[in-house]
């Protein structure tokens, strides 16, 4: 009988312990996240990398859409585009002194690429956040052409990364916060380089034709979400 009463008292025990672990579902501070596609509108800033010749385009507010859909467990994949409303410095590469500054243009950048986003989550928030890492690539455009000077921006490829927080409350809204960085190629042209008569060229010696650079941007969107 003493035994039979350790036994029952161990059981208990137990019992009472592991009602104490964990959380019941509606106090768990986890909620699944059954999203299976979603579309957001943004804007933010967008921060220009380092350019030695400050003829590329630079800083300027930024917006844009981003559509994703569920591929499975924690993974979406995502298309994106960005605008950027910017400004590049333009100038005349043949001219000399003062002749060769050509004065700041109004140009914009558009980036588009498809990403692989994971939810670090799983498929559930945390509070209702879900901070999510993203990596993708895709391409970069500018209208940024000026007569004469000769700088073209091109199609460069862009990789891009970067992360993000959501706030899912619950229902069909949520708001996001994301960080991205967009690697792509900057290129000089060649007659940067050259000397015009009684002058300097635009580009040292020391300086390369090509290469690449990153470019931040911080992001606050809206989403609207549908479910599975």
């Amino acid at each position: 009988m003493k035994h039979v009463l350790s036994a029952l008292a161990l059981v208990s025990i137990a019992t009472t312990a592991s009602a104490q672990v964990g959380h019941l579902p509606e106090s768990s501070p986890y909620r699944d996240f059954e999203a299976s596609q979603e579309f957001t509108f943004f804007g933010g800033h967008y921060k220009a990398g380092k350019d030695p010749l400050g003829v590329a385009p630079g800083d300027g507010s930024m917006f844009g859409v981003r559509y994703q859909i569920h591929v499975g467990g924690p993974a979406f994949l995502v298309a994106k585009w960005s605008h950027v409303n910017t400004e590049r410095f333009a100038i005349d590469p043949t001219k000399i002194g003062t002749a060769r500054q050509l004065g700041k243009r109004n140009v914009a950048v558009n980036l588009f690429d498809i990403d692989l986003a994971l939810n670090l989550t799983g498929e559930k928030s945390f509070h209702h956040l879900v901070p999510v890492v993203n990596l993708g690539a895709g391409i970069a455009t500018c209208g940024c052409t000026v007569d004469p000077d000769p700088y073209s921006f091109g199609t460069p490829f862009a990789f891009s990364f970067g992360g993000g927080l959501r706030y899912a409350p619950g229902g069909r809204f949520q708001v996001t916060l994301d960080w991205n960085d967009y690697l792509y190629q900057l290129k000089y042209p060649a007659d940067y380089f050259l000397i015009p008569v009684g002058g300097t060229a635009v580009a040292g010696g020391d300086q390369a034709r090509s290469f690449w650079k990153n470019n931040r941007a911080l992001t606050l969107g809206a989403s609207l979400l549908f479910f599975r």
